[in-house]
């Protein structure tokens, strides 16, 4: 086993994540509940930057079904960002096969 080589592999897969994670940063999902009254955008690094809310879903007499389609549209937002996520760093972490480090 070269250890030059292997340590060199590790760094390039470094270099790949720290690229991966900056894509992902810039990328943003959307996700929406009730029809579209509430709309959640996410980056692929799992922050969210937008939430949208139709004035129809706003009914006074049923907070509770706001909140449920909000959480709902966060939650799935959040779902396909983590997806996007794991596409894109899944790719930077294949370089760890090839090394041959046991459980990776």
């Amino acid at each position: 086993m070269d250890m030059n080589k292997m340590l060199q592999q590790v760094q390039d897969m470094q270099a790949q994540m720290a690229r991966a994670q900056e894509e992902l940063a810039k990328e943003t999902v959307e996700a929406s509940a009730g029809g579209g009254m509430v709309t959640v955008k996410a980056t692929g690094a799992l922050e969210i930057t937008e939430i949208k809310i139709s004035p129809e879903a706003i009914d006074p007499d049923d907070p509770e079904l706001l909140a449920d389609m909000v959480l709902a549209a966060v939650n799935e937002a959040l779902r396909s960002a983590q997806s996007l996520a794991e596409s894109k760093l899944g790719s930077a972490m294949g370089g760890l096969k090839g090394l041959g480090l046991p459980g990776l």
